[in-house]
C-alpha cells in the first residue's frame, strides 16, 4: 500500500520543516510496517513537499498514525502548515521502475 502525502508549509518555516525531517525521518522509516518512504519536493513551489511511503498493509499505517512517533511529529509540523495537508492511499497497478 502506497501513502502520498501533500504538506504546504509557510515559507518561513521550511527550514523548520526540513530540520525537523532530519531527526524523525530514520524512525519514519525504519517503523515496523513501513517499507521505505521518500521526500519530495515540488520543482516550482519550494514551500510543497510530498511524503511518499509504502506500507505492508493499511493496519501498519493505521498504527504508525496512532503511534507515539507520529504523535510527536504531526502536531508540531502542522503549526508549519500553509495549507490543509492533503492524503491518498493508493494500491500500484503497474511499477516500470521494477522492470529496469
Amino acid at each position: 500500500m502506497i501513502r502520498i502525502v501533500k504538506l504546504t508549509f509557510k515559507p518561513e518555516h521550511v527550514k523548520d520543516f526540513l530540520n525537523h525531517f532530519q531527526t524523525v525521518k530514520n524512525d519514519i522509516n525504519g517503523f515496523p510496517g513501513c517499507l521505505g518512504m521518500k521526500l519530495l519536493r515540488d520543482q516550482d513551489k519550494k514551500n510543497v513537499f510530498f511524503t511518499y511511503s509504502q506500507w505492508e498493509n493499511n493496519s501498519d499505517l493505521d498504527n504508525y498514525r496512532r503511534s507515539e512517533l507520529f504523535g510527536g511529529i504531526w502536531p508540531k509540523v502542522k503549526l508549519w502548515f500553509d495549507d490543509k495537508a492533503e492524503a491518498w492511499s493508493v494500491d500500484s497497478e503497474f511499477d516500470g521502475f521494477s522492470l529496469k
